[in-house]
């Protein structure tokens, strides 16, 4: 943490105090919270961003799928509209945000998809739609008390997990680290693929004190696909990338990127970035010197859906684009006992 974060320390304390007593009113029972008519599991974190929430959510999706009727609840980030809304065939990013409509198209359509600001309402409106639902699985909603959810995933960073970071604005932290009591379990994410039992012990060592009794810790990482063409002239294979990325934490795309591709650039942006004409002004100035270098866009799946709906367009038209899936790893021992946990409380409580 920079020294200049400690000037910062008395607005941390001042947020501390609002959402220590939000958080003491809910527990009490003085602010109210509610049960979904649906068993709901939120994913969710004590930061903002960059904890691998979407994978997260479709890693959920696929192991659970084939044994109960799922949907997926989100906010929607990023989008322009506001209200309850479903994720259709003809839905932009624009209107439902972009990781709803990734995991919208990376399903297939297969798995009801919605957005929605109140997340209380909305459950019961997709009650209304689909009563035979079995499970509801909401993205970015541990913050969201009015919520009594049935099952709570919170993920932590392992290059910054939440036992070693601060509220904001000092920190990263929504709500003190005594927050992750409301966790059944709790994930640390983006560890390296090889990860030593004395690292393990060290991040539970720093973690569990956070944690209640029954709370179970997990270590997960980050493994990627194919890259696959999703708009653009046709290109059956590449030489050299143009990497983009329009994420919470971009660093270890690019880092991938730089291992297993030859990168010709990087275009790095915020958060839930709306993409324009300038933008792809800027990638056909760089393939153009790459002309004859069989060059691409190699961009992440959750910024693929919004470029795709550019596609159309004519300077993005000129573009290939390929996405790269981003995927959870975890191991094999460890997944069971997530899935005995996740099927002793919510699919056969």
């Amino acid at each position: 943490m920079p020294w200049y974060a400690y000037l910062l320390a008395p607005a941390a304390f001042l947020f501390h105090g609002i959402t220590a007593a939000r958080n003491f009113l809910f527990d009490r029972g003085l602010l109210k919270s509610q049960k979904s008519p649906i068993p709901t599991l939120v994913v969710g974190n004590l930061s903002v961003g960059g904890t691998g929430k979407t994978p997260w959510v479709e890693f959920l999706v696929r192991q659970l799928r084939d044994e109960v009727k799922l949907a997926t609840l989100s906010r929607g980030y990023g989008r322009k509209t506001t209200g309850f809304r479903q994720v259709l065939p003809n839905s932009a990013a624009a209107e439902v945000g972009d990781e709803p409509l990734q995991l919208y198209t990376n399903f297939k359509g297969a798995v009801p998809v919605f957005v929605g600001e109140d997340r209380v309402g909305a459950t019961q409106k997709i009650q209304q739609l689909l009563p035979d639902l079995q499970l509801l699985v909401l993205d970015d909603a541990f913050q969201h008390r009015k919520l009594n959810p049935n099952f709570r995933i919170v993920l932590t960073p392992y290059s910054s997990p939440f036992s070693n970071d601060y509220l904001l604005p000092m920190g990263r932290l929504r709500e003190s680290r005594a927050g992750a009591k409301r966790a059944d379990i709790v994930v640390v994410t983006k560890c390296p693929s090889e990860l030593s039992l004395e690292e393990k012990n060290r991040l539970k060592q720093s973690i569990s004190p956070y944690l209640n009794a029954g709370a179970l810790l997990l270590y997960s990482s980050t493994s990627y696909g194919e890259p696959y063409q999703v708009a653009g002239p046709a290109q059956t294979d590449f030489t050299s990338v143009i990497a983009l990325a329009g994420l919470a934490d971009n660093g270890p795309f690019f880092t991938y990127c730089q291992q297993q591709f030859t990168v010709v650039k990087s275009f790095s942006f915020s958060d839930h970035y709306a993409y324009n004409s300038e933008d792809a002004g800027r990638i056909l100035e760089v393939l153009g010197q790459e002309k004859g270098q069989h060059a691409v866009l190699l961009t992440t799946e959750k910024d693929a859906v919004k470029l795709k709906s550019l596609a159309a367009t004519e300077m993005w038209s000129k573009i290939p684009i390929f996405a790269l899936p981003i995927q959870v790893a975890l191991d094999p021992s460890q997944e069971a006992q997530l899935l005995q946990r996740l099927r002793k409380n919510l699919l056969h409580p």
